[in-house]
């Protein structure tokens, strides 16, 4: 199901996740577009919970659009009957064109598609609700997108490489080392995240690491907890413990033991 995607074995089984490659003209400003089915229809409601990523989402659904900023808390969503959402993930920073202006006024927040692409985001999801199949959906919101006319930019590029940066190592430790890499300082990188991610460089590292953590947690195989934490960039096992804890509200060896029950 993807790291984020918490208590993945028991997602596969009540729900249907595709995730589909953006096109040339896209692919600077997406990461992919993904569509959730789900038919519950007889069987009890399935919550979901999701880890969020530092990425902006547009998803289309039964209810309307919405632009989904970073959500730096975990997402739940509750499922019942059968249904559908098409969403578009934007490449860290690639919202920005878009949207024109700094990405940290979404942060934590959801606000209706028609504020940011005009009536033609309901127009959009009207076609995607009504598409036959997932291409159908996909082809709907890229036409959206597209209308846009938005300009690759390559401040948005940089950044992105920035935060791949990060996700290649959940290890990193220090927001000077990025800033060094990057041979930018401190308060550039900074300004460049609020504007651009939506979150902090420190935020987005932290979030990887508890997302490798999730991840090790949820396959259900015995973890050597103090080793994960050195190899993650903790001080100790009792940070990761208390790091995880205070994100997903439940300490590590528990959630794994759940996980391998489930």
């Amino acid at each position: 199901m993807g790291a984020g995607v918490l208590r993945p074995a028991v997602a596969a089984a009540r729900l249907n996740l595709t995730r589909y490659p953006p096109p040339a003209d896209l692919a600077p400003f997406l990461d992919f577009c993904w569509a959730l089915r789900w038919d519950l229809r007889g069987q009890a409601p399935h919550e979901q919970a999701i880890l969020p990523h530092p990425n902006v989402n547009l998803a289309f659904e039964s209810t309307g659009a919405g632009v989904y900023g970073v959500d730096r808390s975990i997402f739940t969503r509750r499922l019942t009957g059968a249904g559908k959402v098409l969403g578009v993930r934007f490449r860290p920073g690639g919202f920005r064109p878009f949207y024109g202006k700094p990405v940290n006024t979404l942060t934590d927040r959801v606000v209706p598609a028609t504020d940011i692409f005009g009536p033609p985001a309901d127009d959009a999801c009207a076609a995607v609700m009504a598409a036959a199949d997932d291409a159908g959906m996909v082809a709907a919101a890229e036409r959206l997108l597209r209308d846009c006319a938005a300009k690759p930019d390559p401040v948005a590029a940089r950044v992105a490489e920035i935060v791949q940066r990060i996700t290649a190592d959940p290890g990193l430790r220090r927001v000077a080392t990025l800033a060094d890499d990057f041979g930018i300082s401190e308060r550039q990188l900074q300004r460049l995240f609020a504007e651009y991610v939506g979150v902090s460089p420190k935020w987005v590292m932290r979030r990887a690491r508890l997302h490798e953590a999730a991840l090790r947690a949820d396959t259900g195989d015995d973890v050597d907890w103090a080793a994960l934490a050195r190899d993650l960039g903790y001080a100790d096992q009792a940070h990761l413990t208390r790091d995880f804890t205070a994100t997903l509200g439940t300490p590590p060896a528990r959630y794994a033991a759940r996980s391998a029950s489930a």
